[in-house]
């Protein structure tokens, strides 16, 4: 059984509100242990409000407050896990994770364990429990073996093991290990600001660095006007870029058809589609140039995030005879 060990927060930073990174150190006189980019570590929090799931009579699931006999809520340890953002040979130098973290509601409440993280009055000091034992299967010789291609979707904070898998593979390069593997990421969030690791990860891009073919695609599917004058940022949910990039129709497009062909309410479809931001790929970019860096029977995708677009992710490949890989644990 792992061992629980208590870190410290050594750095955070707020992407945007209620979205932020932090580096965790491990417990004094200790090390991380070795992991691959891609897998992910259980985090504990002490004195969490704790709620119970509760199922409805419709059959929806919904969080309520666990109360104790003086009817006050109770407080316990809350555990969570989560991919790590941080590439292998970072944690080896630096002997600090880093997570990539949103702060969740459930149901209207916040989630337990993020509630706990975000309210506290200090980040750099506080302290994060952790299990001493680093796993799971989403890591790149796993999920994408015998790929020539392979294109990474993130959503959100499933950007996380895409980050150190992309920056474990240029470190790999730069120490005279290439790959001879062409690397397409696409990550997209609401709006810029929450695009985490843009920096980094468009630093990337620019770097000439042999043995390391990449190609990051950022993208906002609430974009300003502004957002028109960036020639590297695209538009659009991620599944719905994706889509454009093989001349697929958008997910809302596909549902107004679905919809038609099956006698449904082809009204309330189309409004959906309609409110739906059109996928634009950016000024910078050859949606024939992506499309040959994702050819049928060759492309392993991997995708990590919002479940719905997961499932659309799947849609595609399946059309595309690509090889599917979603992170669920």
């Amino acid at each position: 059984m792992a061992e629980k060990k208590i870190g410290t927060i050594s750095a955070w930073a707020d992407v945007a509100s209620g979205l932020s990174t932090f580096k965790l150190k491990a417990q004094p006189g200790t090390s991380f242990p070795d992991y691959k980019a891609g897998q992910y570590i259980a985090l504990l929090r002490e004195n969490c409000r704790l709620t119970v799931k509760v199922k409805g009579a419709d059959g929806r699931v919904r969080f309520e407050p666990a109360l104790g006999e003086d009817g006050t809520q109770k407080t316990g340890t809350v555990s969570h896990s989560y991919s790590i953002a941080s590439a292998p040979f970072e944690t080896k130098a630096k002997g600090e994770i880093e997570i990539y973290i949103v702060l969740e509601k459930l149901e209207g409440d916040f989630g337990r364990f993020t509630e706990s993280l975000f309210d506290a009055p200090s980040h750099v000091g506080d302290t994060v429990g952790y299990l001493d034992r680093i796993v799971g299967n989403f890591t790149l010789d796993q999920r994408a073996a015998g790929s020539e291609h392979v294109v990474l979707v993130g959503t959100g904070t499933g950007l996380a093991p895409f980050v150190g898998m992309m920056k474990q593979v240029a470190h790999d390069a730069k120490a005279g290990l290439p790959s001879a593997i062409r690397y397409t990421l696409i990550h997209a969030n609401r709006t810029v600001g929450e695009l985490g690791y843009d920096a980094d990860l468009r630093a990337l891009n620019h770097e000439t660095i042999p043995g390391f073919d990449f190609q990051y695609v950022p993208s906002v599917s609430r974009p300003t006007s502004s957002d028109l004058n960036d020639p590297s940022l695209s538009q659009g949910r991620a599944n719905n870029l994706l889509r454009s990039m093989l001349s697929l129709p958008t997910r809302e497009q596909e549902v107004v058809e679905e919809a038609r062909a099956k006698g449904g309410d082809v009204a309330a479809a189309q409004n959906t589609a309609d409110k739906a931001t059109p996928p634009r790929l950016a000024s910078g970019l050859d949606a024939g140039v992506l499309k040959r860096r994702m050819p049928g029977g060759r492309t392993a995708v991997l995708t990590c995030g919002n479940s719905d677009l997961m499932e659309d992710i799947k849609r595609i490949c399946e059309k595309a005879r690509f090889k599917f890989e979603m992170e669920e644990w």
